[in-house]
């Protein structure tokens, strides 16, 4: 059975107003789509008018402003729905999806769906995150960073233009490749690799449970397990 990485797959990313996924709107999102060999064969782009003011700070990040968004994005309503329904058809082809910190950005959409009375988004299955298989198989960072643009420099991807949804989603891709050839064992069927990141967020939120008790944290107060990618 041949790997995900050696069949079609796409990535996802979105640019937002903010970090907290449960308030967080979209500004921006992008679905880039490879073919066997890696070779980006589709790419859809979308710049929404998310119905509120874009913070300084998220502007900072990823370069949109409010009244960019005003004047040439599209109803947020618009966006998500068809956001949501290319994110559908992949699913629906069993074309893995790879999103950098994808509980994120799948609580983000699923959030605006919500917020906008939009049927709910597509079961995201299979899906693959580069940041928690990294973060699985490279524990210990010692200080450095595991974001997408250190990872990038550390696995030679070509990154321009970081924070812009299309950069983010193609290098996305490209890291994920990088990491399968660095570690074989993750060569498998996308849905394998899929479970198996549920198992490694449900031991890492075990062990880490275990600390806190340790610490004399009570047993109502241990945070749960974090969504999978929800």
């Amino acid at each position: 059975m041949r790997s995900w990485h050696r069949l079609p797959r796409a990535a996802f990313d979105l640019e937002t107003t903010g970090r907290d996924p449960a308030t967080a709107r979209i500004v921006s999102a992008s679905v880039v789509v490879a073919d066997s060999t890696g070779r980006f064969i589709g790419r859809h782009e979308w710049l929404a008018d998310p119905g509120v003011e874009i913070p300084e700070a998220a502007t900072a990040i990823h370069g949109i402003t409010t009244a960019r968004a005003r004047a040439e994005g599209r109803p947020a309503a618009a966006v998500i729905a068809e956001l949501s329904a290319s994110l559908r058809e992949l699913f629906d082809a069993r074309v893995p999806v790879l999103a950098f910190n994808a509980a994120y950005d799948f609580t983000v959409l699923a959030q605006e769906c919500r917020r906008w009375s939009l049927p709910d988004p597509p079961r995201p299955f299979p899906v693959l995150d580069p940041f928690q298989i990294h973060r699985e198989l490279e524990r210990h960072r010692n200080g450095r960073p595991r974001t997408l643009v250190a990872l990038c420099e550390e696995f030679r991807v070509t990154l321009t233009r970081a924070h812009t949804s299309a950069a983010d989603a193609a290098a996305t891709l490209v890291l994920a490749d990088a990491l399968a050839v660095r570690w074989p064992e993750l060569q498998m069927p996308a849905r394998w690799l899929h479970e198996l990141q549920i198992v490694w967020l449900r031991q890492r939120a075990e062990r880490r449970a275990a600390h806190l008790r340790r610490e004399g944290w009570a047993e109502a107060d241990l945070p749960g397990p974090p969504p999978w990618p929800c």
